[in-house]
């Protein structure tokens, strides 16, 4: 079994190779880029020259005589301190807008990419996925591009460049003991960030699977919402949904203590550090050997290399979070279906409809074989039926020509085409189906038969309601067309579904026609009609029904019995009869339930009327 969504082992180091495959998302807007590069650069232009008008506003004001020729001085350094704020501030807003678009766009573009690559993987993956955790990795990935693209071009880059400036700056100007204690608190600091936040990002992918799962959870039960009344379980779902909680609980009480470890460590790194810097200048200021503006640019430059110091910590852990949500989602991308896309296949060209299973053989796994050695042929224009007991491979068939699976042995082709060597879209437009269990999207009922050929007109659309056998039902309702069916259409009946589902079919109107138990929650009445329009639908089209009643494909030009995974006996309905075999009991069996409840009907209308 697959998994449901895709953790990264924790002891497995965090891909950095996520960023070269992130790159080709972020060179659509090349201009855009290099703007907001430069707009970075003058915004720290503008921040690192600040601690410099402090200086020269403090030793002018703190000169012992002010004449009248210097008295504009200050305040004219005043407004250029102003000024510079206002210019960090205006460059750094104008950088975010410019590379918003960027990080946008590569976000449309990446979740679009994953949206498609979900679609194209196999049945399997889908079968065995859930639908919440999946949705959180990809909410989590795309929100993650978002941060570590803003945070680490724009926080982590430029933190740095103003480190190595401000070092650069004290050396030259006040020998090498205040840059050493920047070098070496910086150095000390980074690293400890780094070890730290390396150790408690497991306690981050912890609470990220916890989350996840008990997404799922909800998610799942909401889903089955009927079923957990039908069987009281309201109370037995809240227990392992709290127990799934209660997981997530503990995961966040380990990521809130090991982040109070870390922070505790950089606060300790960045209160020695600026202690020493400041004990060093004012030695320096009380021996004469530096002036009050000197003290006042340390102060400048010690608070404004530690305070986005700090926030790098920050920056830090949370793009080791981002980085592993990323993953997850390239996780995603990196999957590759069960059923291979051929390179370069052509269209599949169905002129005729010719279906032929040629000594098809499928097992699910190795241990457990569905089909042996299956060969049949659906003629052009012609019906047929396959019928036989539960599990005997029937809906495996129909899997195997939607191409949902490959066969192990053996092949299927249309039009004496293999359908492993044409396009999926092309196969799959050239089929439609009726299935047992018809799921509806949430949207009105005319736009659900719309959805077998979303470019259909309404003329088109309302046509396909009529032989479907569906516009009393419509126009009786309140809404008419637009009557909303809810999710996976739990409003309507089943009986209502599959009507909506055998219009959309009928919308769609490919060569070959798949009906799996189309009928099997119709009335008798209903089915008469669907069973009618069916027939009329199905002239010139190849058809294959799957089928319970018997009495629905007594008309099909070959009716097929399976039994193991094997063909048991084939031939028309009469030749069946007379064969006494396999369908003839399946047909006796039928008849004589058929009868028994016939009979139990007359009873209870007898008792009712007395």
């Amino acid at each position: 079994m697959r998994p449901n969504h895709f953790p990264t082992d924790e002891n497995t180091p965090l891909n950095w190779q996520i960023f070269s495959q992130l790159w080709p998302y972020l060179t659509e807007f090349k201009l855009r880029i290099f703007l907001a590069m430069l707009f970075l650069i003058a915004a720290k232009v503008a921040t690192i020259y600040l601690p410099f008008i402090l200086k020269y506003t403090v030793d002018t004001l703190n000169t012992e005589q002010v004449n009248s020729a210097l008295v504009l001085v200050p305040f004219g350094l005043i407004a250029a301190y102003g000024a510079l704020r206002l210019a960090n501030v205006i460059f750094g807003e104008i950088r975010d807008t410019l590379f918003g678009r960027v990080t946008e766009r590569a976000m449309r573009r990446l979740g679009l990419k994953v949206f498609k690559h979900l679609h194209s993987l196999d049945l399997d993956f889908h079968l065995n996925r859930q639908t919440g955790g999946l949705s959180r990795d990809i909410e989590r990935g795309t929100s993650g591009i978002s941060f570590l693209m803003r945070f680490l071009v724009f926080n982590i880059g430029p933190t740095l460049f103003e480190i190595l400036v401000v070092v650069g700056v004290l050396f030259y100007n006040y020998g090498i003991s205040f840059a050493l204690i920047i070098l070496v608190s910086v150095l000390s600091y980074v690293s400890y960030s780094v070890k730290a936040t390396d150790w408690r990002t497991k306690y981050v992918r912890e609470v990220n699977k916890a989350d996840s799962s008990s997404s799922s959870r909800a998610i799942d039960s909401l889903l089955n919402y009927e079923t957990v009344k039908y069987f009281n379980n309201e109370e037995y779902e809240a227990n392992r949904y709290d127990t799934d909680l209660s997981t997530w609980e503990n995961a966040r009480r380990k990521n809130r203590l090991s982040l109070f470890a870390l922070n505790g460590g950089q606060a300790t790194i960045i209160a020695l550090s600026m202690t020493c810097m400041m004990a060093l200048a004012a030695y320096q200021v009380a021996h004469g050997k530096m002036t009050i503006g000197d003290f006042v640019l340390i102060n400048a430059f010690t608070m404004q290399i530690f305070m986005p110091l700090n926030f790098l910590g920050f920056v830090y852990r949370e793009i080791r979070g981002s980085l592993a949500n990323i993953e997850n989602l390239f996780s995603l991308l990196n999957k590759k279906s069960q059923v291979p896309i051929t390179p370069n296949a052509p269209e599949l060209s169905a002129q005729k409809g010719l279906v032929e299973f040629k000594h098809v053989g499928f097992s699910y796994r190795k241990d457990r074989i569905i089909l042996q050695d299956v060969s049949f042929k659906i003629l052009p224009g012609q019906k047929v039926a396959i019928v036989g007991e539960s599990g005997a491979g029937k809906s495996t068939l129909v899997k195997l020509l939607f191409r949902f699976y490959d066969v192990t042995s053996g092949s299927v082709s249309i039009d004496q085409q293999d359908i492993r060597q044409v396009t999926q879209d092309s196969l799959r437009q050239n089929i439609g189906i009726v299935p047992q269990d018809t799921v509806l999207f949430n949207d009105s009922i005319f736009e659900n038969v719309r959805y077998g050929r979303p470019e259909a007109s309404n003329l088109e659309v309302n046509q396909a309601i009529d032989l479907a056998n569906l516009r009393a039902f419509i126009e009786s309702l309140p809404d008419k067309h637009e009557t909303q069916v809810g999710e996976r259409g739990l409003k309507l009946s089943g009986g209502e579904k599959q009507r909506v589902a055998i219009a959309r079919t009928i919308l769609k109107r490919p060569k070959i026609l798949i009906f799996d138990e189309a009928t099997s929650s119709l009335d008798s009445q209903s089915e008469q009609l669907i069973l009618k329009a069916i027939k009329n639908v199905s002239k010139g089209h190849s058809s294959l029904v799957i089928a319970h009643r018997l009495s629905t494909i007594i008309d099909a030009d070959n009716i097929i019995v399976m039994g193991d995974g094997k063909i048991l006996e084939q031939g028309s309905h009469k030749c069946l009869l007379e064969k006494d075999g396999a369908y003839k009991q399946l047909w006796l069996a039928q008849r004589d339930n058929e009868e028994q409840n016939s009979e139990d009907s007359h009873s209870t209308e007898s008792l009712d009327t007395k």
